[in-house]
């Protein structure tokens, strides 16, 4: 047989396609077993699912309500609801540098002489000959702490006046530099005339308790506004 009719019988082999189609099939499968493995790799590094919260058993109203007051315990209930809190008690003030500065000054110029006083029925003050304006607006913006007090509530005209004769003195005695004196504003008295505001500011500006007086002034709201007085003694 000639070489080219064994070529000829060579392709026309029954066999020839048999064999490819088995290589093509073994070649899927390997394909096939890589992907598995490959898939089974990558499954066992993700992370487990979280497990899946069980569910407790139902409780009933009498439980739920016994679980609340539990929790309730000590808890005090809200009386006064819509009211505004307590105010804080207040802290004593410092003494401002300046206003101390002012008031020395003040005292190595002041002379003898009558009290310049300026106000109304409500708000007055005054002080003595040659004292700075700005100590006098210092003393009535509260940059002095008030260091003592005294409460002319329910004396006599006589009374009150040896009474703050006697408060100013001690204080002064005392090296305290500013006091509050409580008048009141006349509001339970006779016909509501202020008869004790009026004489304090009378007496302050006299010489037997001028000589004492550096000025003085209507106090704050929340020292008693217009119902009592600042006074800041001389040393």
């Amino acid at each position: 047989m000639s070489q080219k009719k064994k070529d000829e019988a060579f392709h026309n082999n029954p066999f020839k396609s048999a064999i490819k189609a088995m290589k093509d099939q073994e070649k899927k499968e390997a394909q096939d077993k890589a992907a598995a493995a490959a898939a089974e790799a990558a499954k066992r590094k993700a992370p487990p699912p979280p497990p899946k919260a069980k569910k407790g058993p139902k409780l009933s109203e009498a439980d739920e309500a016994a679980l609340f007051y539990s929790a309730m315990d000590g808890v005090q209930q809200i009386t006064h609801r819509g009211e505004a809190p307590a105010p804080n008690p207040r802290l004593p003030e410092l003494i401002d540098e300046n206003a101390e500065a002012l008031a020395e000054l003040s005292e190595l110029v002041a002379g003898q002489g009558d009290f310049d006083i300026t106000g109304g029925d409500e708000y007055f003050e005054g002080a003595g000959p040659g004292i700075d304006r700005n100590l006098l607006r210092s003393l009535r913006r509260g940059d002095f702490s008030v260091q003592g007090q005294l409460d002319l509530h329910g004396m006599t005209q006589a009374a009150a006046r040896d009474a703050v004769e006697r408060f100013l003195a001690d204080s002064r005695r005392a090296k305290k530099r500013c006091v509050l004196i409580v008048h009141g504003r006349g509001l339970n008295s006779k016909d509501q005339i202020p008869v004790l505001k009026e004489s304090v500011r009378a007496w302050l500006s006299q010489k037997r308790v001028g000589n004492m007086v550096l000025a003085f002034a209507t106090a704050r709201p929340q020292d008693g506004g217009a119902g009592a007085v600042y006074v800041l003694l001389r040393r």
